[in-house]
């Protein structure tokens, strides 16, 4: 299967379990690595028979900016599910950082990884 990545996606949200969160937001990164056949839309030099990256890109960061969720668990589903509504993708990965989470002791990064496949 072939890869499409999108790394480092940047997008203010206002996720969290705490007020302050879901008041003044913060950034959000997000990592999504599809899996798809990209042979068909190499064969023909076709947009239509692979993902716009440029579209997906706009699609994940409207979740991102969508509606409030405590989780960021959930944050990632959302993702997963906006991915695979494309017809061509078969999977797909999911990183949601959470680089200025509300931990009170000195850390690089937090980060939820999913992966979800068309049944």
């Amino acid at each position: 299967m072939d890869r499409v990545v999108l790394r480092g996606l940047r997008i203010l949200g206002h996720h969290g379990v705490f007020q302050h969160e879901r008041e003044d937001g913060q950034t959000f990164v997000v990592d999504v690595s599809l899996g798809l056949d990209t042979a068909p839309a190499a064969a023909g030099d076709d947009l239509t028979r692979t993902v716009h990256y440029g579209v997906l890109a706009e699609q994940v960061a409207a979740v991102v900016a969508g509606e409030p969720v405590d989780l960021i668990e959930t944050l990632a589903q959302r993702i997963a599910d906006t991915c695979l509504a494309h017809e061509v993708v078969e999977e797909v990965e999911v990183t949601v950082h959470k680089p200025d989470a509300p931990i009170t002791v000195p850390f690089d990064d937090v980060t939820v990884t999913i992966i979800r496949r068309r049944p």
